[in-house]
């Protein structure tokens, strides 16, 4: 099984390799949603060879998550620079979350491939770990640790305390609710309304 190098490790000349393939992949699906992102279309479009990507992405769900993350990265670069203004944690972390919901609404066959790789554990994936942080972060009101996305991975958060696990809830519930709005049983204003109670009471402590 191919296995794809650390982002870290790369050369110059790899990394760009690498975003150019995330962002033909990610505008073939603007097009044609998770089918049009076929790994032979994705590697003729990047000017890559078909083993080339293979070697970055082993497996097409990895170019979904590949695709989503970076959509996660602006997420994290908007949010500090524009960081929730509400005076109570729950509030701010509500607007985090539903940035999240509407950024990957806008490509929602992507977000359905993304949360079914969660829930079916297909691939290695931190889309909780990741907003999770995110929403600890803005509910304590400390963003100062997500300035430099690139160095998230120094950041030093405790995923043990109680405060942490709780933010865990809040996205797990959040997780769910995206499921249901993928399905159609809910709108962003009914998922607006259910997160703000959620929020509310797992994060009243802050």
């Amino acid at each position: 099984m191919a296995v794809p190098a650390p982002i870290g490790t790369m050369t110059r000349n790899q990394t760009q390799r690498r975003r150019r393939i995330v962002q033909t992949a990610a505008a073939l699906a603007v097009r044609g949603g998770v089918e049009a992102m076929q790994m032979r279309s994705v590697a003729e479009r990047a000017g890559v060879a078909l083993g080339t990507l293979y070697r970055y992405f082993p497996s097409k769900m990895d170019l979904v998550v590949a695709v989503v993350t970076e959509e996660l990265d602006l997420l994290e670069g908007g949010i500090v620079r524009r960081p929730p203004t509400s005076d109570t944690a729950s509030g701010r972390a509500v607007d985090v979350l539903l940035r999240a919901t509407r950024g990957l609404m806008r490509e929602p066959e992507l977000a359905d491939a993304l949360v079914r790789s969660l829930i079916m554990a297909e691939v290695k994936i931190e889309l909780d770990v990741r907003i999770t942080d995110l929403v600890w972060r803005v509910a304590t009101g400390d963003l100062e640790a997500a300035e430099e996305i690139d160095a998230r991975e120094e950041v030093e958060v405790d995923r043990g305390s109680i405060g942490y696990v709780l933010a865990g809830s809040l996205t797990s519930v959040w997780i769910f609710e995206l499921v249901e709005v993928l399905k159609g049983r809910r709108d962003i204003d009914e998922v607006e309304r259910r997160l703000h109670v959620a929020a509310e009471r797992l994060l009243s402590s802050f």
